[in-house]
């Protein structure tokens, strides 16, 4: 496998594990997961910020399916995931954006975006 399916394959996997309700419900998982300066344009229009938005019971429940992903790597130790979501309470559409940065032995969100896609 070549690297560049290696890290789509991570990447994926990290992605699928920020839709899951024991990673949304636990702040020392999420904590892993995103960097300390995450900040995030919702599809809602809401800008959400890791230090003000990380609460004891994480950030909710979602139930979401994730299509579409691919990576754009910007430089060695940073990528730029996109894909679609469905959000199944919603019925609605959006694409997604996210920044990964790998520090410290690990890959971290710094940012995401969801755009909603019209009906």
């Amino acid at each position: 496998m070549d690297t560049n399916a290696t890290l789509k394959a991570h990447l994926l996997e990290l992605e699928e594990r920020l839709l899951q309700p024991a990673v949304r419900t636990s702040v020392e998982e999420l904590s892993a997961l995103l960097d300390d300066g995450f900040f995030e344009f919702g599809s809602s229009g809401a800008v959400w910020y890791r230090q003000e938005g990380l609460h004891a019971e994480g950030i909710g429940i979602v139930n979401m399916t994730l299509s579409d992903f691919e990576i754009h790597p910007l430089s060695p130790d940073t990528t730029l995931t996109t894909y679609r979501i469905f959000n199944e309470n919603k019925q609605q559409y959006s694409l997604r954006s996210s920044i990964w940065r790998y520090r410290e032995g690990r890959w971290q969100m710094f940012f995401h975006q969801g755009t909603p896609v019209p009906e």
